[in-house]
């Protein structure tokens, strides 16, 4: 991690006030992590690069939650019109301007006085000529804030993180050794910004505040992309075949990067996950307990592999919204994981094969969101998933023993993810239930 710090001190009145004031807006926002139950909130430590510009950290308690969230505040004095323009701030849904002490309070992730100060204060290789006069902070995501700022060769995107943790966020310390070993399928990291606080035990924490990265341009989310193929009842194949390569030619980086770990001898603990979810999964939706055979028999061919070969770094949570494609290249991005899992959890060694399991998964999405149904789904979801996998292939090199070992391990591990992908929509959205039944039945029939 960089040495160059901005040391969170001890917060004064004002930001107490500043987090009363924002009290009944934070629920209402995407990263919120307390959506739907009573939260204890309390400025934990604040980072002040001047008197109106201010990182709170707020401390989040509910259950078993306990997590800091990062919320930078400007006050802004002048008073009638403010220079919010698309800006984030809390008056934008409509409500009358949040004001305190006579100022405008803003949320400043997206705030021309923040970024100017995020500038100066953080450290990396690439920040010269980058505006942060007319920032574009992008709509609609669920864990962090991102801001566009225009520049040289495209110009940077922030990610403000707002679950804040000690250690290397992997989606600031992944990106950097890809590129030191010359993988170039990932944004070019610009700066980053570290910062340091005193934990409610009382100890010293150092953790990411913020990543910028390289703007690829002209870039396609990968999930839209595959969308509109599939609404066009247009073969994905091509596209998908590349993906393959380039997810293998990561796993490359990855393994080169930060090496190897040899798996235990036999596959009992892969195995044993899987047993697990199905039970999990099952008494959730009870519709799924008449797949047992059929997974017994998954869990059963994983038991029989010698071993599951080495484990390594990984993406952990990719899917097609996480790849980009710009000039006939994607990008791959988003290597954080899940911002409120542990940090050992999210950069522990795992099976490379995961990754693709997560974009044969995404591949299914996209077919539904897509419009397609019955034999023309099933026709355009399978073609897509063997060119993935005609990609990957082909630059992932091995003996039959790995090849077979691969197969084992990639169905046990989609079918651990189309299972959790049950629970979650009989949970939240029941309409969209039939796509990992779907996916059951291909994995399963």
């Amino acid at each position: 991690m960089s040495r160059r710090t901005v040391q969170a001190v001890p917060p004064e009145p004002v930001d107490r006030r500043a987090l009363d004031v924002l009290r009944p807006w934070l629920p209402g926002r995407r990263w919120y992590p307390a959506k739907g139950t009573e939260a204890d909130l309390s400025v934990h430590a604040v980072v002040p690069f001047s008197d109106d510009v201010r990182v709170l950290l707020v401390r989040v308690v509910a259950g078993d939650l306990d997590t800091l969230l990062q919320v930078p505040v400007v006050l802004d004095r002048r008073l009638g019109p403010t220079v919010v323009g698309t800006l984030p701030e809390p008056g934008a849904s409509g409500d009358e301007p949040h004001v305190l002490d006579g100022a405008h309070v803003h949320d400043g992730a997206g705030h021309p006085a923040f970024l100017r100060a995020w500038l100066a204060h953080a450290d990396g290789p690439g920040t010269h000529g980058l505006d942060p006069d007319s920032p574009r902070v992008i709509a609609g995501e669920q864990s962090n804030t991102s801001v566009i700022l225009a520049g040289p060769a495209g110009g940077g995107i922030l990610k403000v993180l707002r679950a804040v943790q000690p250690g290397e966020n992997p989606d600031v310390d992944v990106p950097r050794h890809l590129v030191d070993v010359g993988w170039s399928h990932v944004p070019a990291p610009l700066a980053w910004l570290v910062g340091s606080w005193t934990t409610p035990s009382g100890g010293v924490a150092h953790g990411y505040l913020g990543a910028m990265s390289a703007f690829v341009p002209a870039a396609e989310d990968g999930f839209e992309l595959a969308c509109a193929y599939a609404a066009r009842a247009e073969p994905f194949d091509d596209l998908a075949r590349d993906l393959g390569r380039v997810v293998a030619t990561m796993h490359t980086a990855l393994a080169a990067a930060y090496g190897l770990d040899p798996a235990p001898e036999g596959a009992r603990e892969g195995s044993d996950a899987l047993a697990a979810r199905f039970a999990w999964a099952s008494a959730a939706v009870p519709a799924l307990a008449e797949l047992r055979p059929s997974v017994d028999q998954v869990i059963a061919e994983v038991r029989a592999l010698d071993s599951t070969g080495p484990r390594q770094r990984v993406h952990g949570d990719l899917h097609l919204g996480q790849v980009l494609r710009s000039q006939d290249r994607w990008f791959v991005t988003d290597f954080e994981g899940e911002p409120l899992a542990p940090l050992a959890d999210r950069t522990r060694p795992d099976f490379a094969v995961r990754d693709v399991a997560g974009v044969l998964r995404s591949l299914e999405y996209a077919a539904a969101v897509g419009g397609l149904t019955g034999p023309t789904a099933h026709a355009w979801v399978s073609s897509a998933r063997l060119a993935t996998l005609e990609g990957y292939a082909s630059e992932s090199p091995g003996d039959e023993a790995a090849r077979h070992r691969t197969q084992v391990l990639l169905r046990a591990l989609e079918l651990d993810k189309t299972l959790y992908e049950a629970v979650y929509e009989s949970r939240n959205r029941p309409d969209w239930l039939p796509i990992p039944m779907a996916g059951l039945e291909r994995l399963l029939g």
